[in-house]
């Protein structure tokens, strides 16, 4: 346990029955565990904006807003040196490094949201630093893909993604419940609106300690971070890791690599937000921005001189296959709107009906508290849940009738069901009565939530199937690292479009992009005469 790899091969059925299976079911499961709290640190503003709206915190709802899409940027961009970590430092030197540097927001966001006059640019930093999280899924996907022989990798990277995204369900039920009592002491606050938690609603004027939402990941981050130290390993075979340095000069290229990242990020968020939120005000549009920021992110990474850089330089080469652009848009629509919607579902639930929603003097309003409105709380885990539960599924169906197949029908279904919630939302956001719309909004959500996680299976399936050894990796990273935007874009959509009063066009928007995948999947993979027929 602990050491480092040689001649790993997994595909030799041999070793892997008398050796490679033990190695790599203790690799993946050790690395789920580190994966989920990873998604719950990068994507807890979901949930924390909430209950800030419920104290009363002094922040308008768009700049909340701009939490959850600072730290979906963020951890979108770094998953882009994430996805060249495993071969240039190693899969355990990169997981426990990575894991022990979530410990950063995770208290600081404990000790910041203690007080209700922190500022925004405080929340924002934290926010910035949650992205290592959603980061780190593209180095353990990565990771895992060289520990699992071919014939299983959708059963593989489905259990490590599956469970790794319960990380989304996980904090949707945690952090509420245990806001609920003085877990690590301090002075509580008093709700001015209702909250609730998995099992009711919580009155206003009753006691809460936000403050938990952060400080509770410390409880597993750090026996995490030993127990990957003691557990994993790295393999240093020639198509993986040939050449790894000793443990602190590998966490120093991660921490450097990933310094990269956050600058290109950072240099991003500032041109797109506005001024009144610490950006530059400059208003330019977030579809020309988010392709700088890769573009730039790509580009700095490439220019890391020595070692480094040639080894970058040899998995860059991906980029010169079609099949990379082809995953990289499909796998946009599965995950990205998984990780999207995970993103924005709470705050969309309270926004649209947790208020009442008026016409006065021709202008709708929609600051009148519904009294008969949804808990957020109560309710924003069950997508997640599902999608994260059914991925595995998708990744086993996919293994056995095709990854490009499965992902073609659950494509349709995403297409109608955003067709259907845009019709639901357009509603419900000029109703006094939305809480009318929220049964059949919660349907069509929670089937969208299960398209998305079998497709998430299905579509690394295909590229386990798509692309040989040694790019599989690599590809698996990149594809997470752009559909990871999803936790930037969708957000922003949907703030954007509450503001403007027609949240329906955010939908019908993603149902458009929906079609336009439908038919790159088709071409790539189902026509006759397909590159590869149905992988």
């Amino acid at each position: 346990m602990g050491q480092d790899l040689r001649n790993y091969t997994p595909d030799n059925e041999e070793f892997w029955n008398s050796t490679g299976r033990r190695i790599a079911n203790r690799n993946l499961w050790i690395s789920i565990p580190s994966l989920l709290c990873g998604f719950a640190v990068w994507l807890y503003w979901g949930i924390i904006t909430v209950q800030m709206l419920n104290l009363g915190f002094p922040f308008e709802k768009s700049e909340l807003f701009t939490l959850a899409a600072v730290a979906g940027l963020t951890g979108a961009t770094l998953r882009i040196p994430s996805t060249f970590f495993i071969r240039i430092a190693g899969g355990r030197n990169t997981i426990v490094f990575t894991t022990a540097l979530l410990i950063i927001p995770a208290a600081g966001t404990g000790m910041a949201l203690q007080n209700p006059e922190t500022p925004l640019w405080h929340f924002q930093i934290l926010a910035f630093l949650s992205g290592i999280g959603g980061g780190n899924f593209a180095s353990s996907m990565s990771n895992i893909s060289f520990f699992f022989p071919k014939r299983i990798q959708g059963y593989a990277l489905g259990m490590n993604a599956g469970l790794g995204n319960f990380g989304v369900t996980t904090m949707q039920i945690v952090i509420p419940l245990v806001m609920t009592f003085g877990l690590f002491g301090g002075d509580s606050m008093v709700l001015q609106n209702t909250s609730g938690t998995l099992i009711g609603k919580i009155p206003a004027g009753s006691e809460t300690y936000i403050q938990n939402a952060g400080f509770i990941w410390l409880l597993f981050l750090v026996p995490l971070a030993v127990i990957g130290w003691l557990g994993m390993n790295n393999i240093r075979d020639e198509h993986v890791s040939p050449d790894i340095p000793n443990p602190i000069l590998s966490f120093c290229i991660i921490a450097f690599m990933l310094v990269i990242g956050l600058v290109c990020a950072a240099f991003g968020l500032w041109l797109m937000l506005p001024e009144n939120v610490g950006g530059s005000g400059l208003d330019l549009s977030k579809w020309i921005i988010l392709p700088v920021v890769i573009a730039l992110t790509v580009l700095a990474l490439r220019l890391i001189p020595g070692q480094v850089g040639q080894n970058l330089a040899r998995q860059y080469r991906i980029f010169g296959n079609r099949h990379t652009w082809a995953m990289t848009v499909i796998y946009t629509m599965t995950f990205g709107s998984f990780i999207g919607y995970s993103a924005a579902l709470a705050l969309t639930i309270k926004v649209v009906f947790g208020f009442s929603h008026f016409e006065v003097d021709g202008v709708m309003t929609h600051d009148t508290v519904n009294p008969n409105g949804p808990s957020a709380l109560m309710y924003a885990w069950m997508g997640p849940f599902i999608g994260a539960l059914i991925r595995p599924l998708g990744g086993m169906l996919a293994d056995r009738l095709g990854g490009a197949r499965v992902t073609q029908w659950i494509s349709f279904a995403m297409f109608v069901c955003a067709i259907a919630l845009a019709w639901i939302l357009q509603r419900a956001y000029v109703s006094s009565t939305p809480e009318t719309l929220f049964l059949p909004f919660m349907v069509l959500f929670l089937l969208l939530f299960a398209a998305t996680g079998i497709g998430n299976g299905s579509t690394f399936r295909t590229i386990a199937a798509a692309f040989n050894k040694e790019q599989a990796g690599p590809v698996l990273g990149w594809t997470s690292a752009v559909a990871a935007y999803g936790a930037f874009i969708i957000p922003q959509v949907f703030g954007e479009q509450m503001g403007a009063g027609t949240p329906e066009y955010a939908l019908y928007g993603f149902a458009a992009f929906y079609a336009v995948c439908i038919v790159i999947n088709w071409w790539f993979y189902l026509r006759p005469g397909a590159y590869i027929q149905n992988p």
